[in-house]
């Protein structure tokens, strides 16, 4: 049994809500953070949080991570061995219409963060990064050791500030800081502005789904449940300097400070008519599809490189597609009720 006091921000979110749950039952002193924000339906965060509240080593708080003098307080308060930053605003597609957003969260938010590491000597920051940093790069898969400076959303930048925010913080007070690469993450109790509850929902209704760029799109689909084994690893491997680091030749992936990032894909990219497919098979019904172009600020592709996260955890994400959505949707048909 592990007694860490660990802060989750985005507690319940999605993955926070999952990383939650997993580190109650693995016995850590477990303190949620969320501001609860209307970006989606707040029922489902509620619902969320109602499965988490009442256990004993569950603490959650409604702290907006922007609040520089409560989120001082807060650790003052608490304490914390580790934090596991998954507090963002999310979505890239949102980021093209309300900036400020991902600004206040995303970096105002984060630099609070980060100073209450720096004040608290935290043994261990864990944040999530994304695999929208590595925007218009067309080499796969993606790799830790290539340059992502060429980002297509503001999502994306606040992302790689966020890189770089830990970076300097790491090399300047020592803090370990790990960033996690998360690549399409789906699940049961998922977002509902990503494309499997979108779609679930719409062919359940009867309704057309939007297939952009024509259906010629590859996403490393990730099941949630390989999301959380991979954090869980890489909290308990806090970083140190790398012995081969070289500013001659500055390798993306490695650094003089105690700094780490890590892509946390499925390493199998999957055509979205494929995705669409297994979809129709496991809801049993046939989609009625309304092909599209490309949206701004997306991608026609995305395929990690985990060799980095197998080296260092000995673990990598596995679960098929035909699994992970079939899990979904008898979650999605529970929940709702269809």
């Amino acid at each position: 049994m592990s007694n860490k006091k660990i802060l989750v921000t985005g507690a319940a979110g999605f993955i926070g809500f999952h990383l939650c749950r997993r580190l109650i039952e693995k016995g850590d002193q477990v303190v949620g953070l969320d501001n609860l924000n209307p970006y989606y339906d707040v029922r489902l965060k509620e619902d969320r949080l109602r499965k988490l509240e009442g256990r004993k080593n569950f603490d959650f708080r409604k702290i907006d991570l922007a609040d520089q003098e409560r989120m001082a307080g807060l650790f003052s308060e608490q304490g914390f061995d580790r934090v596991v930053n998954l507090a963002a605003q999310a979505g890239v597609r949102y980021s093209l219409e309300n900036p400020q957003a991902y600004v206040e969260s995303n970096i105002v938010g984060f630099l609070n963060i980060l100073e209450g590491c720096r004040h608290h000597r935290i043994q261990h920051l864990v944040f999530a990064s994304s695999s929208s940093v590595y925007g218009a790069n067309t080499k796969m898969p993606f790799s830790v050791h290539d340059n992502v400076d060429h980002p297509v959303s503001l999502y994306a930048a606040t992302k790689k500030a966020n890189e770089l925010m830990a970076h300097s913080y790491a090399g300047l007070y020592k803090i370990p800081c790990t960033g996690l690469r998360f690549f399409t993450v789906y699940g049961p109790w998922g977002r509902p502005d990503m494309a499997l509850f979108l779609f679930t929902k719409a062919i359940l209704e009867g309704k057309p789904i939007p297939v952009f760029n024509y259906g010629k799109m590859q996403r490393d689909f990730t099941y949630i449940d390989d999301i959380i084994e991979g954090v869980v690893r890489i909290l308990d491997l806090a970083p140190e300097p790398h012995p081969e680091w070289n500013g001659d030749r500055p390798d993306p992936g490695r650094s003089f400070a105690p700094y780490r990032l890590y892509n946390i894909g499925n390493n199998n990219p999957v055509e979205l008519l494929r995705f669409i497919e297994v979809l129709e098979d496991c809801l049993g019904r046939k989609a009625e599809k309304n092909f599209l172009p490309m949206q701004p600020g997306d991608v026609p592709a995305t395929y990690a490189d985990v060799d980095d996260l197998m080296q260092a955890v000995g673990f990598k994400p596995s679960t098929s597609l035909e699994e992970g959505i079939g899990k979904f949707v008898a979650w999605y048909r529970d929940y709702f009720t269809v």
